[in-house]
């Protein structure tokens, strides 16, 4: 009887032939970033501005909002709850995020 030949590579090396391989690294990243397209930030109107000057007035500390806030040119979301509204820094907090009140397209309840 023909004896087999023992496996001497250790499991952990025999795990890493199975891991997946990046050709070029960062690529993925290097894409995502190509696919941001940069906008320019929206002038309020003097309506929209009133607006969203009302519905500033009726945030409260703790209340669940949605904000559309411009963020390194794009408009992004942000949903939570409302950390802090500093008027004198003019700074709305939405749980870790800090928008500047300038940078605030519309908030939703």
């Amino acid at each position: 009887m023909a004896k087999r030949p023992e496996n001497k590579m250790p499991v952990s090396e025999r795990a890493k032939q199975f891991m997946p391989f990046a050709a070029l690294k960062g690529l993925p990243e290097a894409l995502r970033a190509k696919e941001k397209i940069i906008v320019p930030k929206i002038e309020l109107s003097p309506e929209m501005a009133e607006e969203l000057d009302r519905k500033m007035h009726r945030l409260t500390r703790g209340e669940i909002i949605t904000a559309i806030h411009f963020y390194h040119g794009e408009y992004i979301k942000t949903s939570g709850m409302i950390a802090r509204i500093d008027e004198s820094s003019r700074i709305l907090q939405i749980v870790n995020t800090k928008i500047a009140f300038d940078d605030l397209l519309d908030i939703t309840f």
